[in-house]
């Protein structure tokens, strides 16, 4: 293994710096007879969405940014970057001569990653209580597309979306750091389950 490079999960991610600002319109939103899709009733203070054309009142659509995330809540477009909940953690990634099932001609990268346990915070399901952390390792061809990916999954990682904290779908224990979705090949050999 030769090369390695390092990704830390704790660098501050602006959620807000590419909100698109939703523009004053006058006419038709998401709802019927011009009410708002999220109070139900007559809009006021129109905002429409710049990307979707949705339209909201203003404090409806302010506070559905601030409180569930900045997306489009009728078409779920993402207005901005999307933060998960990951607890601080570390990521690197290292060349391997190893190969992988199906890619015999080509190297492979293998990624590390480390989450110590810790306490959640507000935005875990038990905020005070403590987590178990875990290692994982995983593996992508290095190929063109394989390349893509790990830049992908690099950035998910750095806003916070690889991982959280929950109940393990394999051990069903509660306040665990689980995998959030992104799906890995965490075995060197088999297919899809491995």
């Amino acid at each position: 293994m030769n090369d390695t490079s390092d990704v830390d999960s704790t660098s501050d991610v602006d959620a807000t710096s590419d909100v698109e600002d939703a523009s004053e319109v006058e006419g038709a939103s998401g709802g019927q007879s011009g009410d708002c899709p999220i109070c139900l009733c007559p809009i006021t203070d129109a905002k429409t969405l710049s990307l979707c054309g949705h339209v909201f009142c203003q404090l409806c659509i302010d506070h559905s940014f601030s409180a569930i995330g900045q997306y489009c809540p009728i078409c779920l477009k993402v207005y901005g970057v999307i933060t998960g909940n990951q607890p601080s953690s570390s990521m690197q990634v290292q060349d391997s001569f190893s190969h992988l099932p199906g890619f015999e001609n080509f190297q492979s990268y293998q990624i590390s990653y480390h989450i110590p346990s810790g306490v959640q915070g507000k935005n875990h399901p038990n905020p005070g209580k403590s987590y178990y952390g875990t290692d994982r390792t995983a593996y992508l061809p290095k190929t063109e597309q394989g390349t893509t990916v790990l830049k992908m999954l690099q950035l998910a990682f750095s806003r916070r979306l690889i991982f959280t904290v929950g109940k393990s779908r394999t051990t069903n224990m509660e306040n665990m750091v689980t995998w959030n979705d992104i799906h890995h090949k965490t075995s060197r050999i088999g297919g899809p389950s491995g």
